[in-house]
């Protein structure tokens, strides 16, 4: 099961289940000031991590598919992989805490939790495996240095 789901496709996943929670459980909603704003900057954001970090990627001319990490020719540890070894699926979190704020329902941090532990425990760990086989203790040490998510 690991490393066989496009971790968008687990974002996307997440999102229409977060609507429908939201649809269903009327009750459960907040609102605040901004709200609406901040959702939108979120997403945005999140949106424009994953978009540099792909171009990171294309720059050093790697794989950019999360599915097969051990066809990687390169390690990519410059821009946003000096602060955070996963900006792309940082960004999908971004992403999805954005959807959550404009749907304004409590239940969806349940979806956000569990896409958290779902990637982290499906794609990060497995990647992570592939990645010290490819680049051994050059991998090992940028662990060292580098947060997983932030």
């Amino acid at each position: 099961m690991k490393l066989l789901v496009p971790p968008p496709l687990v974002a996307a996943i997440s999102a229409l289940l977060m609507w429908g929670i939201a649809s269903q459980l009327d009750a459960l909603r907040f609102t605040f000031p901004l709200q609406e704003l901040l959702g939108y900057v979120l997403i945005v954001s999140g949106i424009s991590i994953d978009i540099v970090s792909i171009l990171a990627f294309r720059r050093e001319r790697t794989t950019v598919t999360p599915l097969a990490p051990e066809k990687a020719t390169s390690l990519v540890v410059t821009g946003l992989y000096r602060f955070t070894r996963n900006p792309m699926y940082l960004g999908l979190l971004l992403v999805l805490i954005g959807i959550a704020l404009l749907l304004g329902s409590f239940v969806n941090v349940a979806v956000i939790v569990v896409f958290v532990a779902y990637i982290t425990a499906f794609q990060i760990r497995p990647e992570e495996e592939r990645l010290i086989e490819v680049f051994g203790a050059r991998y090992l040490a940028y662990t060292r240095e580098v947060r997983r998510w932030i």
